[in-house]
């Protein structure tokens, strides 16, 4: 018979391991961004560098290489609601957090919006300019309404 506390499928993911994810990966896409660094070489820095134990690096990788690769399509979504404000306006650590947020809100339909502007928002205050999190908060919920809206709709109407 079978122990029931004992389980063989793999453990999901926490949301502390996904948040890390997210921290080191945002990082990791800031120095992609502005030394131009190979994706592998910044992976393998991130995994040496870091205590990886308690981070999703599934997750962690899936953003890293995700986002260089659907760049321009992840731009396309976020640039008509940048408000009088051009792509080479922003600063990096925005840049980055809007490429990473959008990229969750295209490809990662698994998380919930409104955990991707939280976490978003959250990493704006800790690493962004005074008040950008004000504005990565507004524009990613104008994403948010275009690339998810049934999903958006319907946490409007509760």
């Amino acid at each position: 018979m079978n122990n029931p506390h004992q389980s063989s499928a793999p453990k999901a993911p926490s949301a502390a391991t996904r948040r890390m994810a997210r921290h080191y990966g945002m990082q990791a896409l800031y120095q992609w961004q502005m030394a131009g660094s190979s994706l592998n070489a910044i992976e393998a820095e991130f995994r040496t560098d870091n205590d990886m134990k308690n981070v999703d690096v599934d997750y962690f990788h899936d953003l890293l290489h995700g986002v260089p690769e659907h760049l321009s399509e992840i731009e396309a979504l976020f640039q008509p609601y940048l408000v009088e404000r051009a792509l080479d306006e922003l600063d990096p650590v925005t840049e980055s957090l809007l490429r990473l947020a959008c990229y969750e809100l295209r490809f990662r339909i698994d998380v919930p919006y409104k955990v991707v502007i939280n976490e978003a928002v959250s990493l704006a205050k800790k690493f962004g300019a005074e008040d950008s999190h004000k504005f990565i908060n507004g524009v990613l919920d104008k994403v948010s309404a275009q690339v998810r809206a049934p999903e958006f709709n319907a946490n409007r109407q509760r």
